[in-house]
């Protein structure tokens, strides 16, 4: 029988690696891919399994490390733009996250939450339209996601229009009804209406 060729076996663990994140085993992938790393440190889709695998563990400085020596690699990696984006994202670097979302968004146009996380940021900084119709967008290619609904709601209830978010919100407790942000959204609109029917 004769040996496999090495990129073969490359893709192999590649895959069988995805598959154990796709199942919740991180740590089970993360030994497939610091192997090959190992073995080829400028492994961009290791790297970027990697950085995926350690932001699905809650180890954001190990997963900005992976992701930016990707981006530095590979600068079209969009899987390593977006989890650059989402870092950014969640310490409301507003400016430096859209950047990168960006070019994640132009690498792998259309992808739902890409388009999610990049309307929530254009939304917070400042550029509320185009935040909002990216966000639209997002829930247009999918729409199962609460984590989407829930966010444009808190978008149009900042934005005033509360019957819209009041719907979104009820939509995301549908799809999810132990969603804890669903939940305390839906209280605080129905704090406002009640506050509104007394004034």
């Amino acid at each position: 029988m004769e040996p496999r060729a090495p990129h073969t076996s490359v893709l192999d663990r590649l895959e069988r690696a995805e598959q154990l994140k796709i199942d919740g085993k991180h740590d089970a992938a993360l030994e497939i891919l610091v192997e090959l790393l190992v073995e080829d440190p400028e492994n961009v889709s290791a790297l970027e399994e990697v950085a995926d695998n350690e932001l699905s563990l809650g180890r954001d400085a190990r997963a900005e490390v992976a992701a930016s020596r990707a981006v530095t690699l590979d600068c079209k990696s969009y899987t390593g733009h977006y989890i650059l984006g989402f870092l950014r994202m969640q310490e409301t670097k507003w400016e430096a996250a859209i950047s990168h979302l960006q070019q994640a968004n132009h690498g792998r146009p259309n992808t739902a939450e890409i388009l999610r996380c990049l309307g929530w940021c254009l939304f917070w900084n400042n550029d509320r339209l185009r935040g909002l119709v990216t966000l639209e967008r997002a829930l247009n290619i999918e729409d199962d996601n609460p984590l989407t609904f829930v966010d444009l709601g808190m978008c149009y209830a900042e934005s005033g229009n509360f019957g819209k978010a009041k719907l979104l919100f009820l939509r995301a407790k549908e799809l999810d009804p132990s969603d804890e942000r669903a939940d305390a959204c839906l209280q605080r609109i129905e704090e406002l209406e009640r506050k509104t029917m007394m004034a």
